[in-house]
C-alpha cells in the first residue's frame, strides 16, 4: 500500500470517469469564483450540497455517473479534517482513484507544498490513487475553460 499522487497537466474535467473528484468550497456553497464555479456548472445540486449541513472539516458529497463528487473547504487543520473524512467515504465506497486540482492552494491559498505532505500522510496506508491536475500556462495565465 501506498497512495502516490500522479501528476497531470490538463482539465481536470476529462479525467477518467471512473475516477471520483474533489475540490474545496465555502460553507455557504456559493462556489462563486475559481474552479468551483466550473463544478457548479458541470454538476449543480448546490441544494443538495446545502442539505447536508456539512461544518469546516467536514466533507459533503454528491454521487454522480456512479461516480462520487467531493466538497470541503480549507484551512490547513480543516483541509486534513475534510480530507480525512473523505478517506473514511472512500473506503466505505470502495473508491480506489480521485482526481484533485491542486486542492486548497487557488483561491484559498494554502502552500501545495504543505498541501501535498497532508495527502500524502492521509492516504499513505491505503490503496486510493490520486491523480493531481493543472492547468496549462500560456504566458503568465492558467486558462480556464468552462465544460
Amino acid at each position: 500500500l501506498g497512495t502516490k499522487a500522479n501528476y497531470v497537466t490538463g482539465d481536470l474535467f476529462s479525467c477518467p470517469r471512473d475516477e471520483s473528484l474533489a475540490h474545496c468550497i465555502s460553507e455557504d456553497c456559493r462556489m462563486g469564483a475559481g474552479i468551483a464555479v466550473m463544478f457548479k456548472k458541470k454538476f449543480g445540486r448546490v441544494s443538495e450540497l446545502k442539505k447536508q449541513k456539512k461544518l469546516p472539516g467536514q466533507c459533503a458529497v454528491l454521487t454522480h455517473d456512479q461516480r462520487f463528487i467531493y466538497y470541503q473547504k480549507p484551512t490547513y487543520v480543516s483541509l486534513r479534517q475534510s480530507l480525512e473524512d473523505m478517506k473514511s467515504h472512500c473506503l466505505e465506497n470502495g473508491v480506489n482513484r480521485i482526481s484533485i486540482p491542486r486542492i486548497g492552494c487557488g483561491l484559498d491559498q494554502l502552500l501545495w507544498s504543505k498541501v501535498s505532505k497532508i495527502l500524502e500522510q492521509i492516504f499513505k496506508e491505503t490503496n486510493i490513487s490520486i491523480a493531481v491536475y493543472s492547468l496549462p500556462c500560456v504566458g503568465s495565465k492558467l486558462q480556464m475553460h468552462a465544460v
